[in-house]
């Protein structure tokens, strides 16, 4: 009885000792566990929001509108920063209920779960299971607090993580963890944060997740990379467990459609790509440009409508840009009309085309400013056989018809191409390279007669990019700076390419309604309401398409075609850029006038008349000195003389069935108003007439005409057999 009574009261005591050291060391652990949490460094809320970098740069217009994105960092996939009130309520009840439904009420470990999960694993030697919303944020925000270094967490790393857990509770409240967690934690794949997620798996912000859709997440973060069947099962037994079982079927339809393939996300805007690519990357996260977005998004539309009702005439391609005169800043930038799937990369407004009748104003500014022409000069628009040395050079105009006699103001404002030729002969290929040269056309880099004749209607390869800067050089009266796409930057004074007199003439030419009405009618989208200079052009078979043109303050240039190369059918200089050229403008004067330029010093507006009704009498702008004397006739004064006829390197066959008595060869000469004296192989002809009549025989023979001082003005060779 005594033995028993000893045994229960040392049992008694053993027991209640073995309580007593549990107790003692429950509270060590507890106070260890508490002990000096101040002291974990738990950078601030703010710390790890602003160190969150999306992996998409952003570009902003000149108004901090977003204009576009681009990817610049492949190692993952981000998107910007979502706070909590953003983010669908559904998707943050799905994911507390899942991960930590006690989330609001505990202080960063829930420890009913955390003994249950200690009961489970502890024979194991590892901690599973029991991780906190916070306790899983924790290795996310802090450099190597809580970090996993083995594949199972072991008993120690799950104690710092415990720690660094209670530390993060005392230091961020609730919805902030919250917060965090739904940013940093990965779905799938790459795709990290909830906005990257929802935005690429269903194409849509997180504020509009739906239930389905926030069950089908949440199964994700638990395995991120698991079947889709798997991941079905799971996304249905959390809807089941809400109550939500109907949702089952829909959730399995949107993991197969979802789950099953490559993800895309879409850019928040895609407006100008082209900028984009030129202006972010290289650890460029954002940056400005002088872009507008409300006029990016008209001349994007703009253009596209065009391109799509010109798909009949074959007809997929174009591009636009619009720029400001003065600053020289980009406003619009729009490399594709995007109505073409397979060249959608290609940037048309620096891709290289042929020019076609938009170098016209500047060949015609030089012959001004050389003082070789004035407007009122008369060029006669008829049949023209240049020699060259590679065969004769035979231009034509675009209606395959001639007008005869006409004013170069009539020549340039309706586009002829045979005044532009003859042109062009007066000023001389090579002083009209140099001078494209210094208006930017890099592209031109052979020699001047790789170009020869044909350049002055526009053989050369230009850009779009190029055009524009040209045309605005005249705006600014021939001060030539480069464009802008960056907001900024000092003004460029420029410098002096173009006399200011010869381009007031040009600019006053190419707004004259009524001098382009000759092919242009006096109604066509070229005509505004406002005042603008502008040109059309066309290059051979009909491949490009192009409308440049200026306003007081703007400068806008269209080009329509195809990047294939393939030509355009049916499509005119009104019919194909014109339009968009004229939308555009009207929207850029929508609430602004447009005044035409002041006449520089140094111009005269002189009343002209012009012999045998050429032309109506008008008064005309000329440089001060070149205005005429009386009545304007042909080529008087500035026609340059040479041998029409023959061509040079021309070889003449007899017939031998007509006597050659009967055989005559016409030697001609331009201007036919001035006399020259012909010379045959050295020897005087007793002829200035043109035509003169020759009686040809057999040989080799160097044709000239001298002047009246008997220099030799021009030669050529031919050949009688």
């Amino acid at each position: 009885m005594a033995l028993t009574e000893g045994l229960k009261r040392g049992l008694a005591f053993g027991t209640a000792g073995v309580i007593l050291l549990v107790l003692i060391a429950g509270a060590i652990i507890v106070f260890k566990l508490y002990a000096g949490l101040d002291r974990i460094p738990i950078p601030l809320f703010e710390t790890v929001k602003g160190g969150h970098e999306s992996s998409d740069a952003v570009l902003r217009d000149r108004h901090g509108e977003v204009l576009d994105g681009l990817r610049v960092d492949l190692q993952g996939r981000r998107l910007d920063w979502v706070a909590l009130k953003d983010i669908s309520p559904a998707m943050v009840r799905a994911v507390v209920k899942n991960e930590d439904k006690r989330f609001f009420s505990h202080h960063g470990v829930d420890w009913r779960a955390f003994g249950a999960a200690l009961s489970a694993n502890l024979r194991g030697g590892t901690l599973r299971g029991a991780s906190t919303i916070t306790m899983q944020v924790v290795p996310l925000v802090g450099e190597g607090i809580g970090a996993r270094k083995s594949k199972r967490r072991t008993i120690g790393e799950k104690w710092v993580q415990v720690r660094a857990a209670l530390a993060l509770e005392k230091k961020w409240p609730k919805e902030k963890i919250l917060e965090a967690y739904l940013n940093l934690i990965s779905f799938r794949g790459e795709l990290q944060g909830v906005a990257c997620a929802s935005r690429g798996l269903f194409d849509k912000d997180p504020s509009g997740l739906t239930d389905g859709e926030s069950y089908l997440l949440t199964a994700l973060i638990a395995a991120p990379n698991g079947s889709i069947a798997g991941l079905t099962r799971r996304a249905c037994r959390l809807a089941a467990a809400d109550a939500e079982a109907t949702l089952c079927r829909d959730i399995r339809t949107l993991a197969e459609e979802k789950l099953n393939g490559a993800y895309r996300i879409n850019p928040r805007a895609s407006l100008a790509p082209h900028v984009a690519r030129m202006l972010l990357g290289k650890g460029r996260k954002e940056a400005s440009c002088s872009l507008d977005r409300g006029l990016q998004v008209f001349v994007t539309e703009a253009l596209g409508n065009q391109t799509r009702l010109l798909k009949d005439r074959h007809v997929f391609d174009g591009a636009a840009i619009a720029v400001e005169n003065e600053t020289g800043e980009i406003l619009a930038y729009v490399g594709n009309s995007g109505t073409s799937p397979e060249s959608v990369y290609i940037d048309g407004i620096r891709a290289r085309r042929q020019a076609g009748s938009t170098l016209k104003p500047f060949l015609y500014e030089l012959a001004i400013e050389e003082k070789l022409l004035t407007a009122a000069s008369i060029l006669d628009d008829a049949p023209l056989h240049v020699s060259t040395p590679t065969g004769l050079y035979v231009p034509h105009n675009y209606d395959k018809d001639f007008k005869g006699p006409v004013t170069v103001r009539t020549a340039l404002s309706a586009s002829m191409n045979i005044p532009a030729v003859k042109t062009l002969l007066l000023v001389g290929v090579a002083p009209f390279v140099d001078r494209l040269r210094g208006l930017g056309f890099g592209g031109l880099t052979e020699s001047p007669d790789f170009y020869g004749y044909s350049l002055a209607l526009g053989s050369a390869d230009v850009t779009l990019l190029e055009l524009v800067n040209a045309y605005r050089t005249l705006a600014n009266g021939g001060r030539f700076s480069e464009l802008k796409l960056e907001t900024g930057k000092a003004k460029s004074p420029g410098k002096r390419v173009m006399d200011e007199r010869g381009t007031f003439i040009i600019s006053h030419i190419l707004s004259d309604r009524e001098a382009r009405s000759a092919t242009f009618g006096f109604e066509s989208p070229l005509a505004t309401r406002f005042f603008t200079a502008v040109k059309t052009g066309t290059s051979k078979d009909m491949r490009d398409n192009w409308c440049i043109g200026y306003s007081e303050k703007y400068t806008v240039g269209v080009w329509i075609g195809n990047f294939s190369g393939e030509p355009m059918r049916n499509v005119s200089g009104v019919t194909g850029a014109a339009p968009v050229w004229s939308e555009i403008m009207d929207y850029l004067h929508r609430s602004r006038s447009s005044k035409g330029p002041k006449p520089a010093p140094g111009v005269l507006r002189v009343p002209t008349s012009f012999e045998a009704g050429i032309e109506p009498g008008r008064d005309e702008w000329f440089m001060e000195g070149t205005a005429p004397n009386g009545v304007v006739k042909r080529d008087l004064v500035h026609g340059k003389a040479r041998i029409t006829y023959p061509v040079d390197e021309t070889v003449i066959t007899l017939d031998g069935e007509i006597p050659e008595a009967l055989q005559k060869v016409p030697f001609r000469f331009q201007p036919v108003q001035r006399e020259y004296g012909w010379v045959l192989n050295g020897d005087r002809l007793d002829s200035s007439a043109s035509p003169f009549l020759w009686s040809p025989r057999r040989g080799k023979f160097v044709l000239s005409i001298t002047d009246a001082d008997g220099r030799i003005v021009d030669s050529i060779r031919f050949a009688v057999r």
